[in-house]
């Protein structure tokens, strides 16, 4: 029986000629990321341990983004740390203030993370980087620590669900759209402790950006990761970022595959996740008229330069509507960078939105639009949990930077082509 693109690159790093689901390995791993919140716990549990030394002081990533700059003393204290255990052991890739962002937009974008490599973030989003057709999956922060300092990893080995896409993406929909569709699909556990493999010839018609957001909210099904073969696009955004030999993993042609879902994009509607779970979705059609109080577009999921420039494009020559507090937050310092260079940070400013420094701010409930008492907001974020961004009877509905921006405009949610 062959192997999928994850047990091939499993099998690669624990150096067997092949691995099959449910089998226990142990894997080297190509870098180690962890954040101000997890990585501080991870560092005392490498210590606790007796570690001296950590693995390799250029395959581990400490990017300051959740509560950066900081918004206490508790967040400036959890910084601190970071800073002075990179400083200790000379860690290559630490980004503070001024030269970080956030992570899962971060180290792609910087060529930390490339096609074929094993990945491991004490962070659940860490399976963001599947896009480039990497095994990257999130951690506890004790495995991290145990990673930090060995360079090495356990894993069960996971059986995988097929996504055969087809078609293209109508105006106006996006990654967010499709992987919200697939969470109502099959459900926020869906996909338990299995690899989300795509595939198909509508993977041509997606954007590098779309990509990264669909594997970004695997873990939303429950998946141990998501992942893209590696095409034409792969290559070209790693190239002039990546300049190591690639281990590239493709699907063997009868791989095991628990189901096998067909996914037409061109019949996919805008859709939204409404609250309490990103598996209680409605396209806009569906869904009444929802009055809000806030927008926010940005965060791992949908802060990258694609989705600034769909949501200046619906801005451009609009105002948000009156008690609609809208938040931007481009992901990195160069998409920041970016924006200014192009006239959108004078669109959202104009528009009357906030555009903020790279963090993740409201996304967890840190700060930057905490939500009130019953206020409603729709977020571009990847969770809408039940107090994930605020008071415990705000609601969120997650969007995409399309909805979101147009929602801002008309002060409920709807589509840009309702404006």
């Amino acid at each position: 029986m062959g192997m999928t693109m994850t047990q091939k690159i499993l099998a690669h790093h624990a150096g067997l000629e092949s691995v099959s689901a449910g089998q226990l390995i142990e894997a080297n791993v190509d870098l180690t990321l962890a954040n101000d919140i997890t990585g501080p716990v991870a560092i005392r549990e490498m210590e606790k341990a007796g570690f001296k030394t950590v693995f390799d002081n250029t395959k581990i990533a400490l990017v300051m983004d959740h509560f950066v700059p900081n918004k206490d003393i508790k967040s400036a204290e959890q910084c601190l740390e970071c800073r002075e255990f990179s400083k200790k052991h000379q860690i290559v890739n630490f980004f503070d203030v001024g030269e970080m962002g956030i992570e899962h937009a971060l180290l792609p974008e910087k060529g930390l993370v490339a096609a074929g490599e094993l990945i491991i973030g004490a962070d659940s989003h860490t399976c963001t980087y599947g896009a480039l057709g990497a095994f990257s999956t999130g951690v506890g922060s004790t495995d991290l620590a145990a990673g930090m300092a060995t360079g090495k990893a356990w894993f069960k080995v996971p059986s995988a669900i097929k996504f055969e896409l087809k078609g293209k993406l109508q105006p106006d929909v996006s990654g967010k759209d499709v992987i919200l569709h697939i969470i109502g699909k099959i459900g926020v556990d869906g996909a338990l402790y299995r690899s989300m493999e795509f595939a198909g010839e509508g993977v041509a018609a997606l954007s590098m950006d779309d990509r990264f957001t669909i594997c970004n909210m695997a873990i939303e099904a429950g998946a141990k990761n998501g992942i893209f073969p590696v095409d034409e696009k792969t290559m070209k955004y790693m190239n002039g970022r990546v300049n190591r030999t690639l281990n590239i993993a493709s699907a063997d042609a009868d791989a095991a595959y628990d189901e096998t879902y067909v996914i037409d994009l061109n019949t996919l509607r805008p859709t939204i996740a409404c609250p309490h779970l990103p598996e209680n979705t409605k396209t806009i059609d569906e869904l009444e008229r929802i009055e809000i109080n806030q927008s926010v577009i940005g965060s791992c999921t949908n802060g990258r330069i694609e989705d600034m420039r769909v949501a200046a494009a619906i801005l451009k020559d609009r105002h948000v509507a009156k008690g609609v507090r809208t938040i931007v937050i481009p992901a990195t310092q160069s998409i920041y960078l970016q924006c200014i260079e192009e006239g959108l940070a004078k669109i959202f400013i104009q528009a009357g939105a906030v555009l903020s420094t790279p963090t993740c701010g409201p996304c967890l409930g840190g700060y930057m639009g905490i939500l009130a008492h019953g206020e409603k907001t729709v977020a571009t974020t990847n969770r809408n949990f039940v107090g994930r961004m605020g008071h415990v009877t705000s609601e969120i509905y997650l969007a995409s930077p399309a909805v979101a921006a147009a929602s801002a405009v008309a002060g409920y949610i709807c589509a840009p082509e309702a404006l």
